[in-house]
């Protein structure tokens, strides 16, 4: 049974509202009604806690109730209640009239007028807005189980689609008017049907995916919505309860290029056209088998879940840890199609499509490290399939823990400013080699898939065994100073990165090593003429600035 079972500060809250209004009424002649809209409701009904809450008013704009309610709470009640901020209106943004905001026993309000919109055929910018009853401000909203209102003065939950109730007990997403009129009206809904039904496990009616195939409609969402807001409605799929769903929808819906598309206003010209969108559902597809062994999803878009031995536990170790690693792992999957195309900046640099399709596409920044963990990410992946490789063949040139350790601490592999772990590294790796491997006919997985991950999980083994997790992050035994004053040179120079490097070879191939026996060793380098601490033009060599750079992080 659906209710709604309020708290005792939700509960003062509401008659606080109640009084407020009939206050209103008795001292200044104004008649105005409260409803708790949207979220909180469907929330609250489906047992789960929301402290935003939105005050829908009958006949009253928001910010004067707001200044009229903190006034009757301080004065009337000696409530310590925060100032009214004034949000103005940003059609952009989805804000079309502007709201008032306050926080009142530390619940979020957010103050606006019930309304009713018209939208111009070419534009998701209402060309009228105006007071509206409930139900012409219910059927404007997105999905049905999003237009359902509490009264705080009957204290009833209030249905005027005749549909919202329904459709959250039986799971249903549906938009409250015709899908394409709703989708016309505002294109951004099509992402939002596919976040809410992701988000509660909900179906989608067939009417509205139907709607959302629509050419015109997904021409629309391509071309007339800020891709700030297709960026910010990814960004809520990827951190929410289920990424895969979401991918899925957009894979099944077509609507990938609408959605990852880069803007031809932005002038980017790529190497080549992106690959199938067929690409991004395996490789998400992929990453759920791998993180969720004991998953028993049979299929997506008629595709069978592929069935893989497990692979080692220290290669699912960051990405179980937090939220963080799981959203940008699967945004990164989603990019598959983007993998190994480039484009050229204007100052002649050569940068991954995948930045690209982050930065202009979904206008997507560092935050969760999308904009600069997910390049890391598919560079990483060229350079641990060779370092896979060479173990595997038993290629490794030099002291193995040295190769090994070198190898995990690669700037794109690991590098903690921009969100990367040498685990997380590995198993997008593992991803995008099976998902090359992988042709989706069947869900047993080949020899050549079963052999991968083998590979992987003998390597992460044999990481394991050497100790070397502890020795990722370690910093060079000896500083700059240290260096310069052991080898009696002038002063630092280009050459002290290169000779930093090198100290913490020592160091991987010395685990106990002391600082005292660093030094010796550095002595009889130099003596045998192995480091040269002259001053001088510094020469480019890739490899050596590379070690310099591992070797100061």
């Amino acid at each position: 049974m659906l209710e709604i079972k309020l708290t005792k500060e939700e509960d003062e809250l509401c008659t606080l509202l109640d009084q407020c209004t009939r206050h209103l009424k008795d001292a200044e002649g104004i008649e105005t009604s409260c409803r708790i809209a949207g979220g909180w409701v469907r929330d609250k009904l489906l047992g789960s806690q929301c402290n935003d809450v939105d005050i829908a008013l009958e006949n009253m704009m928001g910010v004067p109730f707001a200044e009229r309610f903190v006034d009757y709470c301080r004065t009337a009640k000696g409530l310590d209640v925060k100032s009214v901020a004034k949000i103005e209106s940003n059609p952009d943004q989805s804000k079309h009239l502007e709201t008032a905001r306050t926080t009142v026993m530390d619940i979020e309000l957010d103050f606006v007028n019930l309304r009713s919109e018209e939208y111009a055929e070419n534009s998701r910018i209402p060309t009228q807005v105006a007071f509206g009853t409930p139900l012409q401000d219910a059927i404007r909203r997105d999905i049905t189980i999003n237009t359902l209102f509490y009264n705080v003065h009957s204290r009833e939950v209030e249905d005027h689609t005749g549909k919202g109730l329904d459709d959250l007990r039986n799971g249903v997403v549906r938009t409250p008017l015709p899908p394409r009129e709703t989708f016309t009206d505002d294109p951004l809904r099509v992402l939002r049907c596919i976040r809410f039904a992701s988000r509660f496990g909900f179906t989608m009616v067939p009417e509205l995916q139907e709607a959302a195939k629509d050419p015109t409609i997904q021409e629309a969402l391509r071309v007339k919505i800020s891709r700030e807001r297709v960026g910010e409605e990814l960004d809520k799929m990827m951190g929410g309860r289920n990424p895969l769903f979401s991918i899925d929808m957009i894979n099944h819906l077509s609507l990938y290029d609408a959605v990852f598309s880069i803007p031809d206003a932005a002038g980017i010209k790529l190497s080549s056209t992106p690959l199938s969108s067929q690409l991004a559902l395996k490789a998400a597809m992929i990453l759920h088998v791998l993180s969720n062994p004991s998953s028993s999803t049979p299929t997506l878009s008629g595709l069978a879940f592929p069935s893989f031995p497990a692979v080692h536990p220290l290669l699912l170790s960051e990405f179980i840890a937090s939220t963080n690693p799981s959203r940008r792992l699967y945004l990164a999957t989603a990019l598959t199609p983007y993998r190994g195309l480039t484009y050229t900046q204007s100052k002649g640099r050569v940068r991954p499509a995948a930045e690209a399709a982050i930065r202009e596409g979904l206008k997507l920044g560092t935050q969760y490290h999308y904009l600069d963990g997910i390049p890391a990410l598919f560079s990483a992946v060229e350079v641990l399939q060779k370092g896979v490789t060479d173990f595997e063949t038993g290629n490794i040139d030099g002291p193995e823990r040295v190769r090994i350790g070198s190898l995990l601490r690669e700037k794109s592999v690991h590098n903690p400013v921009m969100g990367s772990h040498w685990a997380t590294s590995m198993l997008f790796s593992l991803v995008q080699e099976l998902t090359a491997l992988w042709t989706g006919d069947t869900s047993t997985p080949g020899y050549a898939a079963s052999k991968r991950i083998s590979a992987y999980n003998r390597l992460v083994a044999r990481i394991e065994e050497l100790d070397l997790p502890q020795a990722v992050d370690a910093k060079s035994i000896l500083d700059g100073r240290e260096v310069v004053e052991v080898l009696g040179a002038a002063g630092p120079g280009p050459w002290t990165g290169q000779v930093l490097a090198r100290v913490v070879e020592w160091q991987l191939e010395h685990p106990q090593g002391t600082k005292e026996e660093c030094k010796t060793w550095l002595t009889a380098e130099q003596a045998a003429g192995r480091i040269n601490t002259s001053a001088g033009k510094r020469v480019k060599d890739g490899n050596a600035d590379a070690k310099a750079k591992k070797a100061k992080r």
